[in-house]
């Protein structure tokens, strides 16, 4: 039986996988990253991620780290301002608006924009310019086997790989997570999500922009702009039935009821591409650790999309990881050890449990029905914006600053 040899392993090459791949290997460390489906790096093709991905600055500041940034950066559209609007009034209209713009808390930008086809493209390209580090897919992880040394990894095309350290990067249904016995605690809003772009007759300014009625938040961010137009990315929360018909319609009728769910705030909008739709649901795992396994991105948690929390979240959890795995190769300890990977969960779960429940509170604030409940949504809204030193902390809160 042929033998592969690596110092760790990533299970997973999504947008988190192949981050997790560069910074590790942007370390010193030998990496291996395996998946089972090969990257869609063509927007046309089938099955391509059509959804973008908002990178808040402490996310931005590792892929610079990883050697990452230098090749997204041509490609990536600032969020200068995180604009909330209200139009829970019996008209439609907006009824309250709060701009949050980062100048207030001394940065340039909230974060940067890219489309995740995009992602995967220039990701899978700089690994595979790395000298130690590698993407074989498609290629499926069938068991893993730890051990007080290593890890020994059977892999679908019959070879074994020994690491001293598993990331689990596969997903919300995660096979490493199963395997090592982890519990997940899950649950639904009865929503979907659709994902497209648009094509705006208004230049977006580098404001994204969140408009609240009932069904879930409805998200506009920014996209560059290409041969003169202006493009921005959508993620429109709505309940099952509502979602399933909105994937349904014609292009024509799809516009005219996206135009009116969009209160005109980037004027005429018009769908460019295909729609995705995929449902919403909140999940937790009992523990980010396992016998020599971290468990990292969707594997670890799963949160509805608002406020770019979701991989910004995944890859806050990586800087501690790649952190506490240097820290413990320097000083000649193991850095696939019991010790490292409880030092990991003890340090990422309370922060990953607290954005999970205020994630949750928002959504739900934002599917809001009761017309007394849009009401006292708006007046937090406005309290919110309207005391200074509030809204900055909740915009430091956002970005994972102290």
């Amino acid at each position: 039986m042929e033998q592969l040899n690596t110092d760790i392993l990533i299970v997973g090459g999504g947008v988190a996988g192949l981050s997790a791949t560069t910074a590790f290997a942007a370390a010193g460390f030998k990496t291996l990253c395996v998946d089972a489906v090969p990257p869609i790096v063509d927007q046309n093709a089938d099955g391509a991620d059509l959804r973008s991905t908002a990178f808040l600055l402490p996310s931005v500041d590792l892929l610079k780290q990883s050697g990452l940034w230098q090749g997204l950066e041509e490609y990536a559209a600032p969020l200068r301002i995180m604009r909330i609007l209200d139009s829970g009034g019996e008209d439609h209209g907006i009824r309250e608006q709060a701009n949050f713009d980062a100048r207030d808390i001394d940065q340039p930008a909230f974060g940067y924009n890219l489309p995740n086809w995009l992602l995967r493209r220039e990701m899978v390209d700089h690994v595979n310019k790395l000298t130690n580090a590698s993407l074989l897919s498609p290629l499926k992880v069938t068991r893993i086997t730890p051990r007080s040394d290593e890890v020994l990894v059977n892999l679908s095309d019959g070879r074994l790989l020994r690491t001293k350290l598993v990331v689990a990067a596969d997903g919300r249904n995660s096979l490493i997570r199963e395997q090592l016995g982890i519990d997940i605690q899950s649950w639904r809003y009865g929503q979907k999500a659709l994902a497209f772009n648009v094509e705006c007759a208004l230049p977006h300014q580098n404001i994204s922009t969140e408009i609240h009625r009932s069904g879930g938040p409805f998200t506009l961010v920014p996209l560059p702009d290409l041969d003169g137009k202006h493009y921005s990315a959508v993620v429109w929360m709505e309940t099952g039935p509502n979602a399933d018909d909105l994937l349904k319609m014609d292009a024509a009728a799809f516009n005219d009821t996206l135009n009116k769910r969009s209160c005109g705030v980037l004027g005429d909008l018009k769908l460019a591409g295909k729609r995705l739709l995929w449902p919403i649901i909140a999940q937790r795992a009992a523990r980010l650790n396992g016998p020599r396994t971290a468990l990292l991105a969707e594997a670890a948690h799963v949160i509805p999309p608002i406020g770019a929390q979701g991989l910004n979240m995944s890859l806050a959890d990586l800087s501690a990881l790649v952190n506490l795995t240097v820290e413990a190769r320097d000083s000649g300890k193991d850095f696939g050890g019991t010790k490292v990977l409880n030092t990991y969960n003890r340090t990422r779960w309370p922060d990953m449990a607290a954005r999970i429940k205020g994630v949750d509170v928002l959504n739900r604030a934002a599917m809001a029905k009761s017309q007394n409940l849009r009401d006292l949504r708006r007046a937090g809204l406005k309290t919110l914006y309207g005391i200074a030193p509030l809204r900055k902390a909740a915009m430091k809160a956002g970005l994972g600053a102290k």
